[in-house]
């Protein structure tokens, strides 16, 4: 090669490229959490998408259409067919709220009495009943506000849909594309490196899971033992919706609460506002046992880590990149820690990974390589012999 660069030249270009990488990436900071989002729909759907193939012996391309396109008509059909429901469900809620703060009143216009002393709520009532028409009855600029978001919403839906099909479609192709950009002699190094984070974020959505089953089936049982009507269906809704970290159990929560709220108890002698408040007082033991504990305890032994660790990773995502941040945190912590690990061996002259790790099975387009290698060879040796 004419004119190789010296080592200052190429130190200079690759620092060069990584400032120009690093403003990119602040500019387009929004894009990340859509991209992300449609990587993770992606990876949660790709188990149905190897089983297609596995079974039905679909190629990688017609199971990922099929699942893709099966699951967007589900997407866009069960929101059409469930809107006039909620609508008419909204109007109802809307008349047993009104009904609520009527009996409110009535529960706080009287003093409550413990021991000698009187303590009187009935300041709360002008709140309450503000709070409920605020609710009931939306400022024009809340509209405004709402539209907005909904447009900008919907940009973002977009972009996530198309994303996650083409992550479905041509992950093979990215895949390959990503581990060749290395020098030729590490293509082998990225292979393995594949591997073992992609074997990290298998164990990781198997704790998920695991962490779904369990809050499911706790708050179900709960819900049972006091009485709460749909009490097995709210619990099931609590394990799935913990999928998503904090929001997802306190929106289960609150259609607990409604519930409480509007049917009371099947069998504790409980007015349904003294009944909710049971409800909530649970749902905050509860979650604390699960966030405190629970999670860091599941996850943690999953990915092999400290649950000490976990427990902080998970608090500081919350603080700094919110729900999107702690339901990816734990993952992508063990990812460095594997490709710090990976850096450690090879700048101390060590053997990059254990000899007893995962076995390298090549891609199609090398496994076709090297089987057009063998009777290019076996031709040669022929034509020799005669």
């Amino acid at each position: 090669m004419k004119n190789p660069w010296s080592l200052s030249v190429r130190y200079f270009a690759l620092g060069l490229v990584l400032v120009i990488l690093a403003v990119v990436a602040w500019y387009v900071r929004e894009l990340i959490a859509p991209l992300v989002i449609a990587g993770l729909i992606a990876y949660l759907l790709n188990p149905l998408v190897a089983w297609l193939q596995k079974v039905r012996r679909f190629s990688q391309k017609a199971a990922s259409n099929l699942v893709y396109f099966v699951g967007l008509t589900l997407l866009i059909a069960i929101p059409v067919t469930l809107t006039p429901i909620v609508f008419d469900e909204v109007k109802n809620l809307s008349a047993d709220l009104l009904r609520i703060l009527g009996q409110s009143q009535v529960y706080l216009a009287r003093p409550l009495v413990f021991g000698g002393l009187r303590i009187h709520l009935e300041f709360l009532v002008p709140a309450l009943r503000e709070s409920i028409s605020t609710l009931l009855a939306p400022l024009p600029e809340d509209a405004l506000r709402l539209i907005e978001t909904t447009s900008k919403g919907a940009v973002w839906f977009l972009l996530i849909v198309v994303c996650t099909y083409y992550f479905m479609t041509d992950w093979d192709r990215l895949r390959e594309w990503l581990i060749h950009t290395a020098p030729e002699p590490y293509h082998d190094d990225m292979h393995r490196l594949y591997l073992e984070i992609r074997k990290v974020w298998i164990a990781y959505l198997r704790g998920q899971v695991t962490l779904m089953v369990i809050v499911g089936a706790t708050f179900a049982v709960v819900w049972s033992l006091i009485g709460l009507p749909g009490a097995l269906v709210l619990g099931i809704l609590a394990g799935l919706f913990s999928l998503v970290p904090e929001v997802g159990p306190l929106a289960a929560t609150i259609l607990a609460i409604i519930v409480a709220l509007l049917e009371g108890s099947n069998f504790l002698p409980l007015s349904n506002f003294w009944f909710a408040l049971l409800v909530a007082g649970l749902y905050i033991v509860l979650i604390n046992v699960k966030n405190i504990w629970l999670r860091p305890l599941i996850l943690g032994r999953s990915v092999r880590m400290h649950e000490g660790l976990v427990f902080v990773a998970i608090i500081a995502a919350v603080l700094f990149a919110g729900v999107l941040g702690a339901l990816i945190i734990v993952p992508v912590l063990a990812s460095v820690i594997v490709i710090g690990r990976y850096l450690r061996q090879r700048i101390l002259g060590l053997p990059p990974f254990p000899a007893h790790g995962p076995k390298l099975v090549p891609s199609e387009p090398e496994a076709g390589d090297k089987v057009k290698a063998v009777r290019s060879k076996h031709k040669r040796s022929e034509v020799d012999k005669e």
